[in-house]
């Protein structure tokens, strides 16, 4: 499987593992088929959201 890394846009992330859906609806983003998701990396929308990017990476990378 491909790796998935915080500059990847959610749109990519959820093209490469679908099942990444529920940990980014769990951390609270749930618009993940908004036009922003197409256009923000991860990284970025966790700052948005006020998520810590590292613990959101842990959790996906534990998939």
């Amino acid at each position: 499987m491909a790796q998935i890394t915080k500059d990847m846009t959610i749109g990519e992330i959820l093209r490469t593992n679908p099942a990444v859906a529920p940990i980014l609806m769990e951390a609270g983003m749930h618009c993940l088929g908004c036009p922003s998701a197409q256009g923000e990396s991860l990284e970025e929308a966790a700052m948005v959201h006020g998520m810590d990017i590292n613990d959101l990476m842990a959790k996906i990378e534990a998939l």
